[in-house]
């Protein structure tokens, strides 16, 4: 069972970190979009990215180009993505994991 759990958590880890370099490529797209006036991604695909489990990558980047940031709606409904998402990770990993 513990080698299964460390098995899962490895693979759990690297889909994490490889999708969270795209959701924060997204983040700085969007950044730049809203500067200059052009093609924004939607609050709900940042949003979705959170809960499937890129939300490290979305945190990383928003705060370095401090994005999304300031608006108290969008990071109430954040960090509940990033709640769901623990929880949903740590019962996939412990399940599969058996």
């Amino acid at each position: 069972m513990v080698q299964g759990i460390i098995i899962w958590t490895a693979l759990a880890s690297i889909v994490t970190s490889l999708a969270s370099i795209v959701t924060g490529l997204m983040y700085a797209w969007d950044k730049q979009a809203a500067q200059r006036g052009g093609w924004r991604i939607s609050a709900k695909s940042l949003l979705t990215g959170a809960i499937l489990g890129r939300w490290p990558g979305a945190w990383l980047v928003g705060q370095l180009v401090r994005h999304k940031t300031q608006k108290r709606s969008f990071r109430l409904a954040y960090g509940f993505c990033v709640i769901v998402n623990l929880f949903l990770t740590t019962g996939a990993v412990l399940w599969f994991g058996r």
